[in-house]
């Protein structure tokens, strides 16, 4: 997967979650507006554990979501 300028976030409550990952995507977005192309993957790496990055296998102005198997 050709993933390139990701975001780590940790969280300990949903609250914080959702703000920090809207923070996350909002930057990616911006990013990705720049490049003209890559879409965001976020993806759930364990409790409290994500991960938000833009990927060209996600199309522009769209985010996934996904989990780790």
């Amino acid at each position: 997967m050709n993933v390139t300028n990701s975001v780590c976030i940790e969280v300990e409550s949903r609250e914080l979650l959702d703000e920090r990952l809207d923070a996350a995507v909002r930057q990616l977005q911006q990013r990705a507006m720049e490049m003209g192309g890559p879409g965001i993957l976020v993806v759930r790496r364990g409790v409290g554990r994500y991960s938000a990055a833009l990927s060209q296998e996600v199309p522009f102005g769209v985010t996934y979501e996904g989990h780790l198997r």
